[in-house]
């Protein structure tokens, strides 16, 4: 089949690899180069580095719905078109020019976690299962008609980084099985319950905090949801230093058979890195990260700064 690819994240490349090998790309669609580093280096891109290294031909706009983008698409008469974390809204005269189907991959088990950040609610709102779905376009956010879906376990010490990785490798075989009933005519598209959809919105930079009043289980999935970003930072107060800072919890666990000693003030660090949670439970830190140092783990951590038994950390205002 001819196909269109749109798409900007890393989440879609093992998508787009898979479907490079079994059918016929005519151009990718991605959004235009972007300054990163401390350099600000125009960098394009990981959907368009790749596809540029296969010899796709890889067209770039900031928007797409333009009646001469539109045109322009319209002329490579493509059979179907797949959409993943491309991050513009397509408008339907857009969307006549994307073939006889055009699919979205989209990491949650819909109508659950429509939106931008689906991924780091699920794994927030303490999901045991999450998945993806391969849905129909409409102009309802994440609203369309469901064609597949795959689910998986979440794991309890994984990251949203790490869920992330692993549901985009959920992708290959399920967009494929749809792409194939098209072909096939077997296409059984299902329409989704509305009444049980849930928001995911977009995270900022200030979201990065955590209640540490919280029960065990609640501070760990935000803890996880919101790693690498924008991370759960908290007030770090050293005893023997006096002196105090940013610390950012990367991993926990909250599968601690102890209980928080008794009068024990939340955020209060115990021994072998138990901290005092909400409810009388405790986490253990598990890795750890100062402002402008790598990850380590806590032991790592704790030998060159100090973190031990007797300090506290402190949620931090949003």
């Amino acid at each position: 089949m001819r196909l269109m690819y749109l798409g900007a994240g890393e989440f879609g490349l093992p998508t787009l690899k898979a479907l490079h090998a079994e059918h016929e790309i005519v151009a990718v669609v991605t959004q235009p180069d972007k300054p990163a580093g401390r350099k600000r280096v125009m960098t394009p891109t990981a959907i368009a580095k790749w596809a540029t290294e296969q010899g796709i031909e890889v067209l770039k706009s900031d928007d797409v719905n333009t009646p001469e983008f539109v045109a322009k698409i319209g002329e490579y008469e493509v059979d179907a078109s797949v959409v993943i974390a491309f991050g513009q809204k397509l408008s339907p005269e857009l969307i006549g020019q994307l073939g006889k189907l055009a699919v979205n991959l989209h990491s949650s088990l819909l109508p659950k976690y429509r939106g931008a950040a689906p991924i780091n609610w699920a794994m927030i709102q303490g999901e045991d299962v999450t998945g993806v779905s391969v849905i129909g376009l409409a102009q309802r956010m994440d609203a369309g008609e469901v064609y597949g879906v795959e689910s998986l376990e979440i794991h309890r010490e994984e990251t949203a980084g790490e869920l992330h990785d692993r549901l985009s490798e959920l992708g290959p075989d399920v967009v494929l099985r749809v792409l194939q009933d098209l072909k096939s005519g077997d296409l059984k598209p299902l329409e989704q319950d509305h009444m049980e959809a849930t928001r995911a919105p977009k995270f900022k930079k200030s979201d990065g905090t955590v209640d540490l009043n919280l029960s065990a289980k609640a501070v760990r999935c935000r803890v996880h949801g919101l790693t690498p970003w924008p991370g759960c930072r908290v007030q770090w107060e050293c005893m023997e230093t006096g002196k105090s800072q940013i610390l950012f919890l990367r991993r926990v666990t909250d599968n601690c058979e102890m209980r928080a000693q008794e009068r024990a003030e939340v955020g209060m660090v115990l021994e072998d890195m138990f901290v005092v949670v909400g409810q009388g439970e405790v986490i253990k830190l598990l890795e750890v990260q100062a402002a402008g140092t790598k990850l380590m783990s806590v032991e790592e951590f704790a030998k060159g700064h100090k973190l031990g038994a007797g300090d506290r950390l402190r949620m931090l205002d949003a």
